[in-house]
């Protein structure tokens, strides 16, 4: 199974990479794959390339959803929920 994950393009970095942001967490990645990426943009992020772009409502859609799952998961392993791992941008 693949998964990529919607995150914030922070700053355009030198080499075809870019600094994103996924709830707080920051790391580089490369966009070579999305030129067109932007500050401000949210980008799909897989295995460490941004592979597209995408609409902000609908990466911030798909992180409460990962963000429910997490508070859902921590809830039936008995763990305080409230300190479920929110992948949602950055305040």
């Amino acid at each position: 199974m693949c998964l990529a994950l919607p995150a914030l393009v922070v700053a355009l970095l030198d080499g075809g990479e870019a600094l994103i942001d996924l709830g707080g967490v920051r790391k580089t990645v490369s966009v070579v794959l999305v030129p067109e990426a932007q500050p401000g943009d949210y980008v799909v992020v897989h295995v460490g390339h941004a592979i597209g772009r995408i609409d902000p409502q609908e990466a911030e859609r798909t992180l409460a959803l990962f963000a429910e799952l997490a508070a859902a998961e921590a809830a039936a392993a008995g763990a305080d929920p409230s300190r479920a791992t929110n992948p949602g941008p950055a305040a």
